[in-house]
């Protein structure tokens, strides 16, 4: 079964704000199982735009990613969200099928 990742691209307006939304996130992460995979750290935007902050989170599967998105915990844990920062979030299916080479 393939796994699942939030892929998130976010400018964050209020760093202390912020920092809230941070620590409530993570009941709903321990919750199902994610793993962070890219928690902003360097990046280059080699083509396009994108926002300041760089964010993937791994899931065991899709329905998992969806799941916890929707959950009571990380709802509460988003209205934290918006209001210090801007975003885009995308919840996708990994691939598991032949790679080249």
């Amino acid at each position: 079964m393939a796994k699942a990742y939030w892929i998130a691209h976010v400018d964050v307006s209020d760093p202390e704000a912020y920092k809230a939304y941070v620590a409530a996130n993570a009941e709903a992460f321990a919750k199902y199982g994610a793993r962070f995979l890219v928690r902003a750290g360097r990046h280059e935007v080699a083509e396009g735009t994108s926002k300041a902050r760089q964010v993937v989170i791994e899931f065991k599967d899709y329905d998992t990613a969806l799941a916890c998105y929707r959950s009571p915990e990380y709802q509460a844990a988003m209205k934290l969200r918006e209001a210090a920062s801007a975003g885009d979030l995308v919840i996708a299916e990994g691939y598991d099928g032949p790679q080249p080479g």
